[in-house]
């Protein structure tokens, strides 16, 4: 059943035809004019209910719910990657792609995900990715191997990344512009709030059902979120005959994969061998590539006219840095307390609760508090307050208190809740109203690809900075005094030697692992910190009020 036929219980048509505001007079003159797309009717009036009240509340928890499965399987499965390596019997290195093969992969189909919701209309295209997304998480839960789990996460990728963009663009439709940091305060709890409660969630599905559940969940919640996105979204309408620039996106899926490809294996190749460098050269090229077609085709992929707006371009700097610290955190600390802890799924899960509880409560708070007094103060209070905490993490040793981990990554997570959506809304609400559905997409696109990107570039330090530990730490021990204990313990006919070797080696790998993680957190809070000048360069005072939706005419 399509979004876009004609329902009694549905609201009336949210326009979502391309503007035809003039260009805004500081940017690039205009592009010869395309021949006039075929528009189905729409109405001219907002939806019933989203003027001045509250009407927009329930559509944008249809949102929400697709925004927060989504975003959900991106943590979710870190948690599980220890049991599935032992059941696939696959490496680490291998298993660090089923998450970095899932945020590729969305990042590579978003720049398509803003044309689908021009060409088809934003409720069918969001029903469709809704359903087929519960279709590939099936799959995931079947998977039998690491290739057959890494194929199916990059095609549960694909709708896992449209339903962000287009979910953000209806957002910007149906919500008035004076209730927008409200809104998407409520929003975030997807982006931000799902990857945080994700480890919970997911480790006790692993520890006391089975991993495969992580994936099976999505099914019923995909079900529930498509009658309710037939039910009460508004219909809104699309553009027929709009071209896919098929030039323009096979440029930036090749500059986005050959990039991540470079990182992931530089450290195996070697950063100077000739396939990393030539992998390098070809993303660079092609990235490059991408912006000359869309700087000449008539109807580009996405509109590059979004970077010629400061704040906007200010803003995809902050989310960059913020997604690259925020995934890198929640890939590499359950990783350390289960491996290196000894800790379980669920208790991993349970550990790093609070984080995701403060982020549901802090979120919602900083959406009202833009609303106020608009981005700039809680983004870099909310980034500093990132710096800090990622700094003080970076002290941890093998033997850390859980109640002090547990503090710092509670208050870390305030200040992403408190920064994070300001920093969105704000460079969003900047743009003007004919450009609103490209930086959606780009803003997504942002968000994926420095996550994917920079998780890729944190292992890639992970393993320089382990071998070098592990190089400098092992020259410390005396080889003659191994041999020697492990002599002994043979004569006295035991096998105790072996046993202090294996011991020494273990005790050695968790050193070296934690060092090379806090040096890791140390990078990250340099480069939080050098966001907050950024931050302060956001408008500073509540946003203009609007009497209806921030994009309907």
């Amino acid at each position: 059943m399509s979004t876009d036929t004609d329902l009694d219980a549905r609201p009336a048509t949210v326009d979502d035809a391309p503007r035809t505001e003039p260009r805004d007079p500081a940017v690039a003159p205009a592009r010869p004019a395309a021949a006039p797309a075929a528009e189905t009717p729409t109405r001219t009036d907002p939806p019933s209910g989203t003027g001045g009240g509250n009407g927009w509340i329930v559509p944008l928890l249809v949102l929400v719910a697709g925004m927060f499965m989504s975003v959900l399987d991106i943590s979710i499965v870190n948690v599980a990657i220890t049991t599935m390596q032992n059941d696939f019997g696959a490496t680490t290195d291998e298993m660090q792609w089923v998450s970095t093969a899932y945020s590729l992969a969305e990042g590579v189909v978003v720049p398509a995900s803003a044309w689908l919701g021009i060409r088809y209309g934003l409720g069918r295209v969001y029903t469709i990715a809704m359903i087929f997304f519960a279709i590939f998480s099936t799959l995931c839960g079947f998977a039998w191997d690491i290739n057959s789990i890494i194929a199916f996460r990059i095609l549960q990728a694909i709708p896992g990344g449209v339903i962000p963009v287009v979910a953000l663009a209806a957002l910007y439709k149906i919500v008035p512009k004076d209730k927008l940091g409200a809104a998407m305060g409520i929003y975030g709890l997807g982006i931000i709030f799902a990857p945080a409660i994700g480890p919970t969630l997911g480790g006790y599905l692993v520890e006391y059902v089975n991993w495969r559940l992580i994936f099976f969940i999505n099914v019923p919640i995909g079900v529930v979120g498509v009658l309710a996105a037939i039910f009460f979204l508004p219909k809104f309408s699309q553009t027929r005959g709009r071209k896919l620039d098929v030039p323009g996106f096979a440029a930036v899926a090749v500059g986005l994969f050959s990039m991540l490809l470079a990182l992931h294996e530089g450290p195996t190749w070697g950063w100077t061998s000739y396939p990393t460098l030539i992998l390098l050269t070809v993303g660079v090229l092609a990235l490059a590539l991408f912006v000359v077609i869309e700087l000449e085709v008539d109807e580009p992929l996405l509109d590059l006219r979004v970077f010629l707006h400061w704040p906007f371009t200010n803003s995809l700097l902050l989310i960059a840095i913020i997604s690259m610290g925020l995934f890198g955190v929640l890939f590499y600390i359950p990783v350390f307390l289960q491996q290196y802890q000894g800790m379980g799924a669920f208790e991993t899960g349970l550990l790093l609760l609070p984080q995701a509880l403060v982020m549901a409560f802090v979120m919602p708070a900083a959406g009202f508090i833009y609303d106020k007094i608009g981005a700039r103060i809680p983004a870099a209070i909310g980034l500093a307050i990132v710096a800090y905490t990622t700094w003080e993490l970076a002290g941890m040793t093998i033997d850390v208190s859980h109640g002090h981990l547990e503090m710092l990554l509670a208050a870390r997570a305030a200040g992403i809740g408190l920064a994070m959506m300001p920093i969105m809304t704000g460079g969003l609400g900047s743009l003007p109203s004919f450009l609103s559905e490209n930086g959606s997409a780009v803003n997504t696109l942002v968000q994926r690809a420095s996550s994917a990107i920079g998780l890729a570039a944190m292992t890639a330090m992970m393993t320089i900075q382990q071998a070098q530990a592990s190089a400098d730490r092992s020259g410390l021990v005396d080889p003659s005094m191994v041999g020697g204990s492990a002599s002994l313990a043979g004569g006295a006919g035991g096998g105790s030697g072996m046993l202090e070797t294996y011991q020494m080696y273990s005790n050695l790998q968790s050193q070296v692992f934690v060092t090379a993680m806090n040096d890791l957190l140390y990078a990250t809070a340099i480069l939080t910190a050098l966001g907050v000048p950024l931050a302060l360069m956001l408008k500073h005072g509540k946003p203009a009020p609007s009497d209806g939706p921030a994009m309907a005419h």
